[in-house]
């Protein structure tokens, strides 16, 4: 799986907004984004969508794009830290 982690700050709370590209048994791609308050799981926490392409090129592209409106809306990518477990904003 193939994916990128970003975050921002508003009023206090942590957002993410998450974007994996996975391949699945048929042949096919799919991207997953989720996105929500930082800390939460499930329904109370984010939504999540999921985009299918029939090949990893259009799948990429369709990810870089949804990246990118993120980060126009003030999300910055995430990393881990070398010995560190938890993501740092980079």
């Amino acid at each position: 799986m193939i994916g990128f982690h970003l975050a921002r700050q508003r009023g206090g709370a942590w957002r993410y907004y998450r974007v994996d590209i996975a391949y699945n048994l048929f042949g096919e791609y799919s991207v997953q984004r989720k996105w929500g308050l930082r800390g939460r799981h499930g329904a109370l926490g984010g939504s999540h969508r999921t985009a299918w392409f029939s090949n990893l090129r259009d799948a990429c592209l369709a990810a870089e794009r949804w990246q990118k409106r993120a980060m126009r809306r003030g999300y910055a990518r995430l990393a881990r830290e070398p010995g560190h477990n938890e993501l740092t904003v980079i």
